[in-house]
C-alpha cells in the first residue's frame, strides 16, 4: 500500500510515455466501442476525457485505466434503443450514484471472494481475444467497429466468422506490411536491452513508422494505396458551434420513467462488477505488486459516471485492455491514466486531422503483441501445475469469455468455481486429527474460516464418525464465520448424541457470539492424578511423541489461558530436563510440551552443579517428576569454545573475560579430553564432545546425588541423556544406556 500511495501522488516520465501509449490505443477503442453501442461518436471520446481525467484524478489505483468499455456494448446498445440516447443519460446519471454508494458502503471488497482462476481465466481470454480481433484490423479488413469485444459482432459476423472473410480477398497489402513491420518493431524493442531501457516507447515508433508508410504508399498508389477506412476516424470539429453539439444533457422529463430505473440498476451493477474483476486482473499484472483499493475506484467510477451522464459521454468502468497496455509500457502511477485522457481531450480539440493519419494495422499490432503477453504459454503451464481444480475453472472461464462476453464469461468461471469449491468441500471439507494428548488420544475437528450451509453435512459425518466413549474437540479457532444451521448441529450434539454416546467434547477458539466457550473436557496438562499413573516409561514415551510432532509441524492445540487458570492452584510435572541455554533448543516448544509439564533447568553446556542437583531433588522426590532428561544439543557454542581453548591451551576468562566462565568449560574438558585420542577433528570432534558431555552429566547426576540415584534404582525415576539436531529438529534419546528404564521399555533412535 505504501508504494501505491507514493506513486499515485508523484508523476514521472515514464508515466508521460505510458499515457501517450494508452491514449494511441484508447483513441480507436473509444469511436469502435460507440459505434458498436449504437451511440454518437463523440460519446465514446468524452467517456475517454471523463475516465482518464476524472477517474484518474480520483482513483487510488496506479495502473488501472476508465472509459467506455466493450463489455457494456451489447446493454449500452439495448438501453438506447428502449429509451433514446438522453434519457440513457439520465440513466447513466442515476449508475453513478448507485456506484457512489456502492463504494460508500465499502461494498468493493467483494472483489476479493473472485477465484484467482477466474482472473488469471479473464486476462488470457483477453488476450486472446485480441489477438484474434485483431488479425483482421492487422490485415486491411476494417469495415467492422475496431471497439468490438463480444464473441457476436454488430455486422452479423463472429470473432471467427471474421477471420473467415479474410479468405474472400479482404487483404490489403499496405495495412499488411505495415501490421507485420509494426510487430517486428515491437518485439525487436522487447528484446535488444538498449532499445528497451530508452525513453522511447516501441508503440510511439510503431505509430510514428505506420504513418509514415502511410504516406509513402499514398506515393506509390494501388495496391498500396491506404484509405480512409483503414485510419483512425475522429470527427473533426471546425467551429465553437460544432463543439457545442459534442456535449449533449440527459433528459430531465423522463425522471418519471420506471425503465430509466432499471436501466440504472444494471448498468450500475454491470459497470462496478466489471471494474472490480478488472481491477483485480491489473494488480495481478502490476510488476510492483500493488493493491488497488476497490471502495475507492467504486466512489471514482460512481463520480465519473454522474459526470458522463451529465455532458453525453458512454458509462465509464475500469477497461484491461487499456490497463494492461499501461502496465506493459511501465506506467508508474495514476498520473499516465490522467494524461492518457488529456490528450484524448487535446486530440478532439486540436489535433484530429492529424490523428487521421495513423493506420489501424499499426494500432492492431499492439494489441496483438499485449495479447500475447496476457495469454502467454506460462500463464498455461502454471495453472495447468496448479491442478484441475485450478485449470478446469481456468481454461472454462476463459472459452467462456471468447464465446460470448466479458461479463457472462465470468460469471460462468465464478458457476464453475463454486461447483468445485462445493466438490471439494464435500470431500475434503473440514480437517480432522487424532492427537495424543497426556490423557490420551483426542479427535480434533478444525473448522475452516468459513463455515457455510454447504458444511453442514461434512460437519454431521465428522460428529458421527467420532467412536463412542471418545474425546472430541471441535477447533473453531480459524473460523470466521459459522453458519447457524451449523451451530444448531454443534449444539444438538453436545446435548444429545455426546451425552448418550459417552463422549467427552470440547470446544475452543469459537467467537463469544456464538455461545460455545472455551470448555476443555480432557486432560491438557499434567494433573495430580496423571503424574501419579505415569510411570517413566510413559514419561519417555511422551517425550518422544512430543518431539515427533514437532518434526512434522503437527503440534497440539493448546488453550494455554485455560491452561494458566487450571495450573496456577498447584504444579505436578512429570519430567525434570536439563537443557543448555541455547536460543534455538526451547524444551517445551521442541518436546511439544505445555504449561506444567516439566521443570526446565537451563545451564550453558548442560552441565550438573550442586545448584542443578538440587533442583533435580526436589523436582523428582519432593514434586513427583517421574523422568531426569539431560537434553544435550549439536553446534553448541559452549562445547565448541570448550573444544578450542583446550586446543589452544587458552584460558576461558582470559580470552572471554567472563570470571565464571570456568565451571562450565572444566565439565566440559572431562569429555573433550576423553575424546583427544580418538583422531576426530573438527566439526566431527566438537559433535562427539556435545554427545559425550550428555553422557557425562548422566553419570555425575547418578554419582553426586544419592537421592536421585536411590529413585532410580527402586525404578521410580529414570535418569535419560538425549541430543536435539538444531538442523533437523530432531531428539534422539538415548535409552538404552539409561537408568530407571525397565529393558522393555527402551527404544533405540
Amino acid at each position: 500500500m505504501t508504494h501505491s500511495k507514493e506513486s499515485s501522488n508523484g508523476w514521472s516520465v515514464q508515466d508521460l510515455i505510458s499515457g501517450t501509449v494508452v491514449f494511441l490505443v484508447a483513441l480507436p477503442l473509444c469511436l469502435g466501442i460507440a459505434l458498436a453501442s449504437n451511440a454518437p461518436l463523440q460519446a465514446g471520446l468524452l467517456a475517454g476525457i471523463v475516465g482518464g481525467i476524472v477517474v484518474g484524478f480520483m482513483s487510488g489505483s496506479s495502473t488501472s485505466v476508465s472509459g467506455p468499455a466493450a463489455g457494456l456494448a451489447a446493454i449500452v446498445a439495448s438501453q438506447i434503443n428502449t429509451l433514446g440516447f438522453e434519457a440513457f443519460l439520465l440513466a447513466v446519471l442515476l449508475a453513478g450514484a448507485i456506484q457512489l454508494t456502492f463504494g460508500i458502503m465499502q461494498l468493493g471488497n467483494l472483489a476479493a471472494f473472485v477465484p484467482t482462476s477466474v482472473i488469471n481465466g479473464l486476462l488470457a481470454a483477453i488476450g486472446l481475444i485480441l489477438i484474434l480481433k485483431q488479425i483482421p484490423h492487422l490485415l486491411g479488413h476494417d469495415t467492422d467497429p475496431e471497439g468490438e469485444m463480444s464473441f457476436t459482432q454488430p455486422d452479423k459476423e463472429n470473432t471467427f466468422s471474421e477471420l473467415m472473410t479474410l479468405f474472400e480477398g479482404e487483404i490489403h497489402l499496405g495495412a499488411v506490411a505495415i501490421g507485420l513491420i509494426s510487430i517486428v518493431i515491437l518485439v525487436t524493442w522487447s528484446r535488444v536491452n538498449l532499445l528497451k531501457k530508452s525513453l522511447v516507447p516501441a508503440p510511439l515508433i510503431v505509430v510514428l513508422a505506420g504513418v509514415a508508410l502511410s504516406r509513402l504508399f499514398l506515393w506509390l498508389g494501388d495496391p498500396w494505396l491506404m484509405e480512409s477506412s483503414h485510419l483512425v476516424d475522429v470527427p473533426v470539429v471546425r467551429s465553437v458551434s460544432e463543439a457545442s453539439q459534442f456535449v449533449q444533457a440527459p433528459a430531465s422529463a423522463s425522471w418519471n420513467n420506471p425503465a430509466v430505473y432499471l436501466a440504472a440498476v444494471t448498468i450500475a451493477i454491470v459497470a462496478s462488477l466489471e471494474t472490480l474483476l478488472n481491477l483485480e486482473a491489473v494488480d495481478k499484472l502490476d510488476p510492483k505488486k500493488r493493491r488497488s483499493p476497490p471502495s475507492r475506484e467504486l466512489i471514482a467510477q460512481g463520480a465519473g459516471n454522474m459526470i458522463a451522464g451529465l455532458i453525453g459521454a458512454l458509462p465509464i468502468t475500469s477497461v484491461i485492455v487499456r490497463s494492461s497496455v499501461n502496465v506493459h509500457s511501465g506506467a508508474n502511477s495514476r498520473w499516465s491514466a490522467i494524461v492518457h485522457g488529456f490528450l484524448l481531450l487535446g486530440s478532439v480539440a486540436l489535433l484530429p486531422s492529424y490523428l487521421n493519419l495513423i493506420p489501424l494495422s499499426a494500432l492492431a499490432a499492439i494489441l496483438i503483441v499485449t495479447g500475447v503477453k496476457l495469454a502467454s504459454p506460462e500463464l498455461f503451464r502454471k495453472m495447468w501445475l496448479g491442478g484441475r481444480y485450478q485449470f478446469l475453472p481456468f481454461l472454462i472461464t476463459l472459452l467462456a469469455i471468447v464465446f460470448s462476453d466479458l461479463l457472462v464469461g465470468v460469471l460462468i468461471g465464478l458457476a464453475i468455481s463454486a461447483l468445485f469449491i462445493l466438490n471439494s468441500n464435500l470431500r475434503y471439507p473440514i480437517e480432522t486429527v487424532v492427537e495424543r494428548h497426556l490423557g490420551g488420544e483426542v479427535k480434533r475437528i478444525v473448522l475452516p474460516n468459513q463455515v457455510s450451509f454447504l458444511n453442514r453435512a461434512s460437519v454431521e459425518k465428522a460428529l458421527e464418525d467420532t467412536p463412542r466413549g471418545s474425546r472430541l474437540l471441535i477447533d473453531g479457532s480459524n473460523s470466521d464465520y459459522v453458519d447457524p444451521d451449523v451451530l444448531g448441529v454443534l449444539g444438538e450434539f453436545r446435548e444429545q448424541s455426546a451425552r448418550l454416546r459417552g463422549i467427552e467434547i470440547s470446544f475452543s477458539g469459537f467467537r463469544e457470539k456464538y455461545g460455545f466457550k472455551d470448555d476443555m473436557r480432557y486432560v491438557q496438562h499434567s494433573t495430580s492424578e496423571l503424574q501419579r499413573l505415569l510411570t517413566p516409561e510413559d514419561v519417555l514415551e511422551i517425550l518422544r511423541e512430543g518431539n515427533s510432532r514437532f518434526v512434522a509441524g503437527e503440534r497440539l492445540s493448546r488453550n494455554l489461558r485455560h491452561q494458566v487458570a487450571a495450573t496456577s492452584a498447584g504444579q505436578f510435572p512429570f519430567a525434570v530436563v536439563l537443557s543448555c541455554i541455547d536460543s534455538r533448543a526451547p524444551v517445551e516448544t521442541i518436546l511439544d510440551l505445555g504449561l506444567g509439564d516439566i521443570f526446565s533447568i537451563r545451564v550453558a553446556g548442560n552441565v550438573t552443579s550442586g545448584d542443578v542437583l538440587g533442583s533435580m531433588e526436589f523436582g523428582c522426590k519432593v514434586a513427583g517428576a517421574k523422568l531426569v532428561l539431560v537434553l544435550g544439543h549439536t553446534r553448541c557454542g559452549a562445547v565448541t569454545s570448550t573444544v578450542k581453548l583446550q586446543a589452544a591451551g587458552q584460558d576461558a576468562a582470559e580470552v572471554t573475560g567472563c570470571g565464571h566462565l570456568h565451571h562450565i568449560v572444566e565439565e566440559i574438558e572431562h569429555s573433550a579430553l576423553a575424546l583427544a585420542e580418538s583422531g576426530l577433528e573438527g566439526q566431527e570432534l566438537i559433535e562427539a564432545v556435545a554427545r559425550r558431555n550428555v553422557l557425562h552429566s548422566v553419570e555425575q547426576i547418578l554419582q553426586q546425588s544419592a537421592t536421585i540415584r536411590t529413585l532410580a534404582e527402586r525404578g521410580q525415576v529414570a535418569v535419560v541423556g538425549a541430543m536435539y539436531d538444531v538442523t533437523t529438529g530432531a531428539v534422539e534419546f538415548y535409552d538404552d544406556i539409561a537408568v530407571g528404564l525397565t529393558p522393555a521399555s527402551r527404544k533405540l533412535n
